[in-house]
């Protein structure tokens, strides 16, 4: 076993200040490839007016990306405020069955997206992986959830599960492929954490509500069981020093990181780019680096 020790401060720093350079470097040589060919002809397309702020025009290439932000951003900003709402007033009034009001409205919003079927898609492998969690067989535990994961893939059983499906949206393979991963990815979890545990069991109960708990359903992100289960259950919900001001430094990190994709992606023309291979063959080193970062 190796001594683990978080690295010093300073050298952290460091580290991101010379990748943040660099991507910054990197990042003005695609600015000026992309302004000086924003008229070809590949570009039409897929570069259409907007950004009016900063006299760009904007990328539209990336279907998802555009969907997000536009058709599907008021389903998410509805569905997460109806979570916190729920989980609120349920944190007030009766702080003990947090968790149930979680699982249920994940359910609910998973039931409205995707429908009845692929929630007993859903449910199906939950079932699976929790009756193999049962027998406390780490390595079963594994093979179980790899297994199942390549069901996903693997023809015809791919096709089988996606018909389970009903409807036909937009993102509806995105949501089906994101949604059935992660819940793969999760049961693992659980049943790698019912492993661990020396006396009895978890419930299927407990597997249910680490499953169906919105925020992570879709597309993670990934919290292993165990601090799930502990925060999830915990009755005191008093915060502790500095935990509001870590969250809102948190909570602006990642508008940042949003703000930085969606920048390179509609502001630095990312994916209309390789739709041209002759501009590729012509690009700088440091163009092309900056493009494959991207």
């Amino acid at each position: 076993m190796g001594i683990k020790a978080a690295l010093p401060k300073y050298e952290l720093y460091f580290y991101t200040s010379v990748l943040a350079l660099a991507v910054l470097w990197a990042a003005s040589w695609i600015y000026e490839a992309s302004s000086e060919n924003v008229d070809r002809k590949t570009f039409k397309e897929s570069v259409q007016p907007g950004w009016t702020y900063f006299g760009r025009k904007m990328d539209v290439a990336d279907f998802e990306w555009v969907m997000w932000f536009t058709k599907f951003r008021n389903h998410i900003v509805f569905a997460l405020s109806g979570h916190v709402i729920f989980a609120k007033i349920c944190s007030m009034m009766a702080p003990q069955h947090r968790s149930t009001v979680y699982m249920v409205y994940g359910m609910l919003a998973v039931f409205c997206t995707m429908g009845l079927t692929y929630m007993m898609l859903i449910l199906s492998h939950c079932i699976l992986l929790y009756s193999i969690a049962m027998v406390k067989q780490k390595w079963l535990c594994f093979v179980a959830g790899l297994v199942s994961l390549a069901t996903f893939k693997l023809e015809p059983v791919s096709s089988w599960q996606n018909g389970f499906v009903t409807g036909n949206f937009d993102l509806q393979d995105v949501l089906f492929f994101g949604g059935s991963g992660f819940t793969i990815m999760r049961c693992m979890s659980f049943a790698l954490e019912n492993y661990e545990k020396k006396d009895g069991n978890y419930t299927f109960l407990d597997l249910l509500k680490y499953n169906f708990y919105l925020p992570f359903f879709f597309f993670g992100p990934i919290m292993t069981f165990d601090k799930f289960h502990v925060q999830a259950n915990n009755p005191d919900l008093t915060r502790k020093e500095r935990e509001l001001w870590n969250i809102r430094v948190s909570a602006l990190l990642h508008l940042g990181a949003i703000v930085v994709v969606d920048m390179f992606f509609h502001f630095l023309y990312i994916l209309t780019i390789p739709s041209d291979m002759k501009l590729l063959k012509n690009l700088s080193d440091w163009s092309l680096g900056q493009w494959l970062l991207s």
